[in-house]
């Protein structure tokens, strides 16, 4: 099929009265992943839910638990962040871990901003929607914020920029985009895409012919350096190795969501994907007719919330036995 990238994307999902076990299970499941031969690793960035809420700390720790795989945020949602010192954290991590780093990030207000009234940032009436990543970008460029030194800091006087600064990280900054808009606003801008199975009903009612415009508008909107990047993302439950109580689990979960499928969603017509279940072969049978895939060659195994660490363990072993059939 074409694909050379394989990515997961994992919730970092714990108790709440112990996260530590699940957030140290979920670093375990980075080390795994490196040890099964996946090219990179990303975590989900949720805000007051028991999963990781900040994917900069979270991921500076996994840089120290692995050596080769490439490390991303999947997404970082602006609309709680300060893009300067956001920055600084991105940079630390990408310099922690040699390079490694994706960034992942979208834009918007933030969703729980009724009930942080106070901590969020105040953004100028007026600016683009797509100012606080055009920020961030401009920051990790590190640029001299003064053309002359300036005193008092400890180390003596410097050009005050960004430090440290992680070469080569704006080359490696990815929008999550669900719309078209998204998707022109990241490839005019030079920014690799990524695209997965929530996104946002426009021209179509049906969800791959949506997506493919979404990518198309990308392609054309280009601009960047070199050619333009697009990781896709899918929910794939297989059950080679499954026990017959994880098959009957995940059966549940597929059908569970399935009813959100049928129809946009909500005030801003969300569209979903189905999620997939079953054999490798089954699987594979179901990805041939899946359009979006000849036109990726980054696939990101997106596992879901609430699973047991076993379960991402047998998925992941699963999954890394298709890659062959997959490429």
């Amino acid at each position: 099929m074409g694909i050379s990238h394989f990515a997961i994307l994992i919730p970092g999902n714990f108790a709440g009265d112990d996260p530590f076990t699940g957030l140290d299970e979920t670093l375990r499941l980075f080390e795994l992943a490196e040890d099964l031969g996946y090219h990179s690793a990303w975590v989900r960035q949720r805000h007051l839910e028991r999963g990781v809420s900040s994917a900069a700390t979270f991921l500076a720790a996994a840089t120290q638990r692995t050596s080769r795989i490439g490390l991303g945020s999947a997404v970082i949602q602006l609309g709680y962040e300060s893009p300067f010192r956001l920055a600084e954290d991105l940079a630390t991590v990408d310099v922690l871990s040699r390079g490694r780093l994706n960034v992942g990030v979208s834009v918007g207000p933030a969703p729980f901003a009724h009930l942080l009234d106070g901590y969020l940032p105040q953004w100028p009436r007026g600016e683009s929607r797509y100012a606080p990543a055009e920020r961030l970008a401009r920051a990790l460029r590190s640029e001299p914020l003064s053309d002359r030194a300036e005193a008092g800091n400890a180390a003596g006087d410097q050009i005050p920029r960004l430090q440290p600064h992680a070469k080569g990280l704006t080359n490696r900054l990815w929008y999550g985009g669900g719309s078209t808009a998204s998707a022109e606003w990241a490839g005019r801008n030079g920014w690799k895409l990524l695209t997965g199975n929530v996104i946002t009903a426009e021209r179509h009612k049906v969800f791959l012919k949506t997506q493919a415009d979404l990518i198309r508008t990308y392609r054309e909107a280009w601009q960047g350096q070199g050619q333009p990047q697009v990781a896709l993302g899918r929910v794939l439950l297989p059950t080679d190795s499954a026990t017959p109580e994880q098959r009957e689990k995940y059966a549940a979960f597929v059908e569970r969501r399935l009813p959100r499928t049928c129809q946009p969603n909500g005030p801003q017509d969300t569209m979903f994907l189905p999620d997939l279940t079953g054999t490798s072969d089954q699987i594979m049978a179901a990805l041939r007719h899946d359009p979006i895939l000849p036109q990726v060659d980054h696939l990101r195994l997106e596992l879901p919330y609430e699973f047991e660490p076993e379960d991402y363990r047998q998925i992941l072993r699963d999954f890394a036995g298709m890659f062959d059939a997959l490429r």
